[in-house]
């Protein structure tokens, strides 16, 4: 069952929520830990909160939209009490002394938190790597990435342990392991959703979103997430629309701009006839499909990334001053040459954000809705491919991997990953669109448009 399904069979009674924790903490242990997707189960306080959400609705309460569904979420969201790893060494004996207004939100609505999920090391990896925890496994293959930095929410999503789950997107962190894994994977507008109780990476790249099965169930999930903040003053103050009303399937009069040139020299064959096939299901659905020049995302690749540096060694700069050895190295390499770039390029590289704005925007959506990208150029790479060989090599696989998805963080744009097929290593293939600022709900109503005339989503990993 999808998340919205199994919602529905609760309030209908055919089945409790003690049973589907209880399948679901299962899940969790025996396939969960195997793939490195758990930090840690909270088996007894949530198979307890299961049986005090079934008395509830047997005795008629008022239950919200999430009433009974166990979730899991990145441990980096914090819940005031409980310890918040961050995927690393330094922070195992963390223990915050508040919650993230996402879980609070999540918690108002019903939804259990059955337990903390893996990720990158700080959330500084698009390939799921992780040496203190082990790094995320693919469902479809273990041997394969499950792309970072949510690893372990697409992870649990994939493989069934769980309905959805939090994660969070500074260069492509929800988008990556979502479309590794075969599953949906929403990154909002900047500030579209409360980031108070979120471990830091970069305040001006950093969103938070969820992953999931189908487009439906990201957009319950956001209905209940998203919204302004007293106590995130960066939270968008923007009305939050009903994002699941909007999915009618009729996509009839949307534009859809496709770059074309994108579709060569970086794609395999393969690759890119699953984004053709993808396109030609959003047009049968009644999309109009637009060819439009290839924007230039050099600009915001590197200006995005001089902005992630500075503002990850902030965060990091007593640690590293402290402890550097605890960190991996391949992930203490991506954040020490923050600590060197000056104070003026970085108010340059943030002063340049509108501009670049506005060219993508001349672009892309000077006659478009939504903009239809590549996720990756090729199959999903294995562990080893990711890991071993030159740093240089190694550098180049990792820099292929966010090609088409640190740009819109830059630009603080939304962006969706679907699933779209399989290429021929058996991995999960996907194709990305992008919206204007809160363009939420458009981007919503064309992912569940194309998987009613797909079944991608409902495949199942061999776990």
């Amino acid at each position: 069952m999808t998340l919205t399904e199994a919602s529905d069979a609760l309030a209908r009674g055919d089945i409790t929520s003690e049973a589907l924790t209880a399948t679901a903490l299962d899940r969790l242990e025996q396939t969960g830990k195997p793939l490195n997707a758990v930090i840690a189960l909270n088996r007894e306080n949530a198979l307890e909160q299961a049986r005090d959400c079934d008395k509830a609705r047997a005795r008629g309460d008022r239950c919200g939209v999430l009433h009974g569904i166990p979730l899991a979420h990145k441990d980096l969201f914090y819940r005031a009490g409980r310890v918040s790893t961050y995927g690393s060494a330094i922070r195992e004996g963390f223990v915050p002394s508040v919650t993230a207004t996402a879980l609070t939100r999540l918690d108002n609505a019903g939804a259990l938190d059955i337990a903390t999920l893996a990720l990158s090391e700080f959330a500084f990896s698009p390939t799921g790597f992780n040496r203190r925890f082990g790094s995320g496994r693919n469902p479809w293959n273990s041997k394969h990435i499950a792309g970072g930095s949510s690893s372990g929410s697409a992870i649990a999503t994939a493989g069934r342990m769980v309905f959805g789950a939090l994660g969070t997107d500074t260069g492509g962190s929800i988008r990556h392991p979502a479309a590794a894994c075969g599953v949906v994977g929403l990154k909002p507008t900047l500030g579209r959703v409360s980031r108070f109780g979120v471990g830091p990476l970069s305040a001006s790249l950093d969103c938070v979103g969820p992953i999931a099965r189908t487009a439906r169930d990201c957009a319950r999930l956001l209905s209940v997430i998203a919204g302004q903040d007293a106590a995130d003053p960066s939270a968008s103050l923007a009305d939050v629309p009903d994002y699941e009303a909007t999915l009618d399937g009729n996509l009839t009069g949307l534009r859809i701009a496709v770059p074309r040139a994108f579709h060569d020299a970086p794609l395999i064959a393969e690759v890119a006839q699953k984004l053709e096939a993808s396109i030609e299901v959003l047009r049968a659905r009644g999309a109009q499909i637009i060819d439009c020049p290839a924007p230039d995302l050099g600009p915001a690749n590197a200006l995005g990334q001089a902005v992630m540096a500075v503002e990850a060694a902030a965060v990091h700069r007593p640690w590293l001053a402290e402890r550097r050895d605890d960190y991996a190295e391949v992930v203490r390499s991506r954040i020490e040459p923050g600590l060197f770039l000056s104070a003026t390029q970085y108010m340059n590289a943030l002063r340049a954000r509108r501009q670049v704005l506005q060219d993508y925007m001349d672009v892309v959506f000077a006659q478009a809705d939504l903009v239809h990208l590549p996720m990756f150029a090729s199959a999903v790479p294995t562990i080893a491919q990711t890991t071993e060989g030159p740093p240089e090599t190694i550098a180049a696989s990792l820099s292929a991997l966010t090609a088409f998805t640190r740009s819109l963080n830059f630009l603080g744009l939304p962006a969706i990953s679907v699933p779209a097929g399989f290429t021929e290593n058996g991995l999960p293939a996907a194709f990305q669109l992008a919206g204007r600022p809160f363009a939420e709900a458009t981007l919503l109503r064309a992912a569940d448009a194309y998987q009613m005339d797909t079944d991608w989503h409902r495949k199942l990993p061999p776990v």
